[in-house]
């Protein structure tokens, strides 16, 4: 039984959503402040944490600012609806992926789900391989058993979004790869409109990879087709 955080300095609003994913079979701890949040994040018990951007004492970013510095914990932020420039922050910061509030019982626990089937198919698929396989390409190297990044042998540390992006380019290296087509096989979800995420996450990859060694774009965009990374 998998265990989410739930941080949200609305109690009721915290207790309708608990009530609603324990009966979707989830054990649920709450906070309903910032610092409680990360206390509690960072204790290792839980499967994913779910951030509301508001909160006292530290506000969602906050949180998730200092949770990036010593855990990969997965996150899904909760942001005020219309308000682009915080699901672009959250992302930038290391969350895995955003909902606008008021947010769908059920589109909440879809996109939990998401997040955990593909760790959880990830983790399954490491341990089947041994060794692990490994793909490298010019400057990197990625190991998909222990899912480890290294650029000119060096660690690269990542969340297991911005992994799951970068491990379906590499495996595509040459070959454009839609936007639809990478939010399903790196966010384990359909692209929905207006949707941001996949961008974000490749403008992190980007800011953490540089361009390849002669200078060049290391991932394009091929506009109106999709993304590639440079073979």
């Amino acid at each position: 039984m998998n265990r989410i955080l739930l941080a949200d300095d609305d109690i009721e609003l915290c207790g309708m959503l608990k009530q609603y994913l324990e009966v979707e079979g989830f054990q649920v701890g709450m906070a309903h402040g910032g610092e409680s949040a990360l206390n509690q994040a960072r204790t290792g018990g839980y499967d994913l944490a779910v951030l509301d951007v508001m909160m006292p004492q530290l506000n969602g970013f906050d949180v998730l600012r200092e949770l990036r510095k010593d855990s990969l914990v997965p996150v899904l932020m909760l942001t005020a609806r219309g308000e682009d420039v915080d699901s672009i922050i959250g992302l930038e910061l290391g969350a895995d992926d955003y909902l606008p509030k008021p947010c769908n019982p059920r589109v909440l626990v879809a996109r939990i789900r998401a997040i955990l089937r593909r760790l959880q198919s990830q983790t399954q698929h490491g341990e089947k391989s041994a060794p692990p396989e490994i793909l490298k390409l010019d400057d990197l190297e990625v190991q998909t058993g222990s899912r480890t990044v290294a650029l000119n042998g060096r660690p690269v540390t990542m969340t297991s979004t911005e992994y799951s992006v970068l491990e379906v380019l590499l495996r595509e290296a040459g070959h454009v790869v839609s936007k639809a087509e990478l939010s399903e096989r790196a966010l384990g979800r359909e692209l929905t409109r207006y949707d941001r995420s996949i961008d974000m996450h490749l403008s992190s990859l980007r800011k953490k990879l540089g361009p390849l060694t002669n200078g060049e774009e290391r991932i394009k965009t091929v506009r109106g087709v999709g993304y590639q990374y440079t073979r």
